[in-house]
């Protein structure tokens, strides 16, 4: 597509060199009422006579050879030391002599200029999954946030008032510690997301047990399937909730096959993380 400041567009282009080709026009003739150059009048012709209507649209402007461009043993070299190192682009050009501005340009080209695309475990370029369609397999897990009192907390409106604020939750609600202090409690956001559409569902419960898992799995999965998805597996941590036999049976009675991540591997579940930093779920 042209860019906005361009003088012919493709039409343009095509009406200017059929002045000149078809009806004879000359080409400084036929440039002035476009009011562009001699020179490019004559390009566009000269394009219309080779290519015909097809040449009169816009082509890429990389050039055909980059004489000056890095060899490839040494953007190999750049990406190793990036991969197995970490290293920046200015430890990497004092290692193979090379200016830090042409190392970080070789890992912009190559996806590495930034450490977050990089496995911080074993290296390598992250490697996205997904599967092929709603459904396909769930992910779940739970977080923990602790409550606000009413009015907010004391980092918002100090300690005196976010004291205060909790005494009158705490009057609201009832909810006192072994020593009748005033306790505001955790909210356990449980969230399921699909790992094909990264539609979530999330609901907030006061604790992480495994009845409650169960009971959150059971309402995302009648959930999704009032908007017509059949769920076939559900990926979570090794928590207790999820390791136990009551969340093995309840993924048998629904039909769902219960999926582990990896131990110490939190990267494999991490499209609900990633979702709730996005969306920054919070209770209410």
């Amino acid at each position: 597509m042209s860019h906005a400041n361009a003088a012919l567009t493709p039409r343009a282009r095509l009406r200017l060199a059929r002045l000149i080709v078809d009806e004879r026009w000359s080409v400084a003739a036929a440039a002035r009422p476009f009011e562009v150059s001699w020179r490019t009048a004559d390009r566009w012709a000269q394009r219309y006579r080779q290519q015909g209507v097809e040449g009169m649209q816009d082509r890429a402007s990389r050039p055909h050879r980059s004489p000056a461009r890095t060899p490839r043993p040494l953007v190999r070299k750049i990406v190793h030391l990036r991969w197995k190192q970490r290293l920046g682009p200015v430890q990497i050009g004092g290692l193979l002599g090379m200016p830090a501005s042409t190392v970080h340009a070789v890992l912009t080209r190559c996806r590495l200029h930034r450490l977050s695309h990089i496995d911080r475990i074993t290296g390598e370029p992250v490697r996205r999954y997904e599967h092929p369609h709603p459904g396909a397999m769930l992910h779940v897990d739970v977080t923990k946030y602790g409550n606000i009192p009413d009015g907010g907390g004391w980092r918002f409106v100090g300690r005196q008032q976010g004291k205060r604020n909790r005494q009158a939750t705490a009057g609201r609600t009832g909810a006192r510690n072994s020593v009748y202090e005033p306790q505001i409690g955790t909210a356990f956001v449980h969230t399921v997301i699909d790992d094909h559409s990264r539609v979530a569902y999330a609901e907030i419960r006061d604790d992480e047990k495994a009845t409650t898992a169960i009971e959150v799995l059971r309402n995302a999965v009648g959930w999704f399937a009032a908007r017509g998805v059949t769920v076939e597996r559900v990926l979570s941590d090794n928590g207790s909730a999820y390791k136990s036999h009551a969340w093995r049976d309840a993924c048998a009675e629904l039909g769902i096959r219960p999926k582990k991540t990896r131990p110490y591997r939190p990267q494999t579940n991490g499209k609900v993380c990633e979702y709730r930093r996005r969306c920054r779920v919070l209770p209410v």
